[in-house]
């Protein structure tokens, strides 16, 4: 038997539980409020893991950092009017960020709308702009549907936050509805035609360059591009906060395309004559203030590869648009032959060099407290692992896609109080004077 066509009498509030169970949430962060007291009644012995939190804005958040972590809608469920709109900080980050969330906003009763009660706000109108889709369900009979809609929403093309609001009254209705079933996740793919273009813009260009971000990655994808790029050796950027796209002692890694970036990668950027955007939107962040590219017309060719088309030719028009996440385009890229010698190698070589340079701290600069000398001391002092023997140069130019999924498990660090009494030791040595202020840190940092 379907078990969809299996109906049983439960309330607005139990309903919603299981449709969170039936797809996959383990964890809710929430500020409890009154008007969604039957969804936390029929959490309390659900098996879900409720993480109560002192504010709104933290919870949206906390949801947002499930979702960004690992790819699945992060659950987070406030009160009315202000519980709602202090969340909606979270909203607005995983709305730019591209990262599955879903709200859930207590709301006043069904019968009291359009009377400006207490705390009554019409979230449909005041949320449109932080959320993909926002939703009431007025009718407990739809909560599986409109549910199920919210995960596919919330995953599908380009991932986002939705917002669904809960009227009281119909949270405590007790209605017959079918039982939830788990949503059906949505994968764009490239087309042969698609792969087969790229592989010819590839081949005739002199100056290419490549910019990873966006969501929709997956562990194996960018173990997979990463191969990728060694075998054709090109130059790779990371998009505004994904340095975790690319392993930054990788000699194909520039350096990462945000705030303050690189000048000597900004003007790699510019002369590229092939830039390949893979989930990247180039934004304003990466773009510099939208000056790294021309709007509309870039003056480099370029190939965007994004999961949403109403992304693709929004700010450029592109020389190939291709309409698939990244995971899955990265796995288009498998059978692509390299040139024998590819003409760029040498301009990707001098890229990481200019990256390891602009990473690297100075040795000197104002002020008694220098970076460089400390960041050299860690280098040589830090414990290292057979798996991981790069782990002091990682600390100081970046993180590394290879050793992050590593399975072995690191040497212990030292403790807090080790730590202070060894940079004591060592900081006279670089002519470190310790202030009134500086002299407690050791202590502090032992406590």
């Amino acid at each position: 038997m379907n078990p969809a066509t299996t109906r049983a009498t439960k309330t607005g509030g139990e309903l919603i539980v299981e449709a969170l169970k039936a797809n996959g949430v383990s964890q809710v962060s929430c500020v409890p409020g009154e008007s969604y007291l039957a969804v936390l009644d029929a959490l309390y012995e659900s098996g879900i893991d409720v993480v109560v939190c002192r504010q709104e804005g933290g919870a949206a958040m906390m949801a947002d950092s499930w979702g960004r972590l690992s790819g699945k809608p992060g659950i987070c469920m406030v009160t009315r009017g202000p519980g709602a709109t202090n969340a909606s900080a979270g909203l607005h980050v995983a709305k730019q960020d591209s990262i599955p969330m879903i709200l859930f906003v207590g709301q006043i009763g069904r019968d009291m709308k359009e009377r400006e009660a207490f705390q009554e706000v019409e979230y449909r109108r005041a949320f449109t702009e932080f959320a993909k889709w926002v939703g009431e369900i007025d009718d407990a009979r739809r909560i599986p549907e409109f549910v199920t809609r919210a995960f596919a929403v919330a995953t599908s093309g380009r991932p986002g936050p939705v917002v669904l609001t809960l009227p009281e009254d119909m949270l405590v209705e007790a209605v017959e509805a079918p039982a939830a079933l788990p949503y059906m996740p949505v994968e764009s793919h490239p087309g042969p035609s698609q792969i087969k273009a790229f592989d010819a813009m590839l081949r005739e260009a002199q100056s290419p360059m490549v910019i990873v971000g966006g969501t929709r990655w997956t562990e194996k994808a960018v173990e997979d591009f990463q191969d990728f790029a060694s075998r054709f050796k090109l130059p790779v950027g990371c998009s505004f906060r994904r340095q975790m796209l690319f392993d930054h002692l990788h000699p194909s890694y520039a350096g990462d395309v945000g705030i303050g970036i690189n000048p000597a990668l900004a003007k790699e950027v510019k002369e590229a004559d092939l830039l390949i955007l893979i989930g990247a939107r180039m934004s304003e962040m990466p773009s510099s203030g939208y000056t790294l590219l021309d709007i509309p017309y870039p003056k480099q060719k370029i190939v965007h590869v994004f999961p949403d088309p109403e992304e693709l030719g929004r700010l450029y028009r592109p020389d190939l648009a291709i309409c698939a996440a990244p995971a899955e385009f990265v796995e288009a890229l498998a059978d692509l032959q390299p040139p024998a010698v590819p003409i760029w190698a040498e301009r990707k070589s001098a890229m990481h060099d200019a990256y390891l340079k602009w990473s690297t701290p100075p040795e000197t600069g104002p002020g008694n407290v220098h970076m460089g000398p400390i960041m050299e001391w860690i280098e040589e002092t830090s414990p290292t692992t057979r798996s991981s023997p790069m782990v002091p140069a990682i600390m100081r130019h970046g993180c590394t896609a290879s050793t992050a999924s590593e399975s072995t498990t690191p040497s212990r660090p030292r403790p807090p109080a080790q730590w202070a009494t060894a940079c004591r030791q060592r900081l006279p040595r670089r002519s470190f004077t310790p202030s009134a202020k500086s002299s407690a840190l050791p202590a502090m940092a032992a406590s």
